[in-house]
């Protein structure tokens, strides 16, 4: 049996569905109740920040794929991972960040640090994934496109190589399923294809809509006046330094996705061409 917690997020839906058509017994965990999960797939409520609520979930569990909502602070990585190992499971796929390696000094992600550092020194089975920034992430334009047909972003014209969460969940599924140990150990930077600037998800979502689609350029005070609506402002810090300043790494385009899925990434617009009927 495989548990994905964060199991009706962006990456963890996919990844249900992926390891469901697969033919692998699933659990599927999230804080809430869950609607609309693959025919047998098991749904469980609990809850990282408290691990006891884990154990019932784990039993019987092979692999365990951790999804860290936010920025992790607030969890113990020994306590979650102690359970993990009391319950028998194996192999354990850490969905972290790349910001974990390209902005050591990022607050907001120590969290995440944590959770790797107590994985690798576990000893369990592991693989972590950092990925980049996520295609997804245009869903924060989503009710101005529809209402305005505007997106409104800070440095326009700033590329970094956003990933699709389809591709994370594809990349997952793989080491969950790696009975052979060929992704034990291993650190996979999960990036898309090509950079894309704020300027060009405008374009590729008017593509995927049919209709023109605005470019509004915000200062990054005004990004950061929209960003701490819904996150501290530490994280919303850090990530307008990334969206305007990318380092080295962060424009790099990683081969990982490809290496462990035998084809290239899905690129932003791929991903807005699935998702377009949400924006019109």
């Amino acid at each position: 049996m495989i548990v994905v917690t964060g199991a009706t997020g962006n990456v963890g839906r996919p990844l249900v569905q992926v390891l469901a058509e697969a033919g692998e017994r699933v659990t599927a965990v999230s804080r809430n109740a869950a609607e609309g999960l693959p025919v047998g797939v098991l749904h469980r409520v609990a809850d990282l920040a408290e691990p006891a609520s884990l154990e019932p979930v784990l039993a019987g569990a092979e692999a365990l794929y951790l999804l860290i909502a936010g920025s992790g602070a607030e969890l113990d990585p020994e306590a979650v991972l102690g359970v993990a190992k009391a319950a028998g499971v194996r192999r354990v796929v850490l969905q972290s960040s790349q910001a974990a390696g390209t902005r050591p000094g990022l607050a907001s992600h120590d969290g995440l640090r944590a959770f790797e550092a107590a994985l690798r020194g576990s000893g369990l089975e592991w693989t972590v994934l950092r990925p980049g920034g996520f295609a997804s992430n245009a869903y924060l334009w989503l009710e101005s496109v529809k209402a305005h047909r505007t997106v409104a972003a800070p440095f326009g014209e700033v590329g970094l190589p956003l990933v699709d969460p389809a591709d994370i969940a594809a990349v997952a599924a793989a080491a969950l399923r790696d009975r052979a140990g060929a992704h034990a150990g291993r650190t996979y930077q999960l990036t898309g294809p090509a950079r894309v600037s704020p300027r060009e998800q405008a374009e590729a979502l008017a593509a995927a809509v049919g209709e023109p689609v605005r470019f509004v350029e915000l200062s990054r005070d005004e990004a950061r006046g929209h960003l701490t609506r819904f996150l501290p402002e530490v994280v919303a810090e850090g990530t307008l330094d990334i969206l305007g300043e990318p380092n080295v790494e962060e424009v790099r385009l990683s081969p990982d996705v490809e290496t462990v899925l035998g084809r290239a990434p899905h690129s932003f617009a791929d991903w807005a061409g699935r998702h377009a009927a949400a924006f019109r």
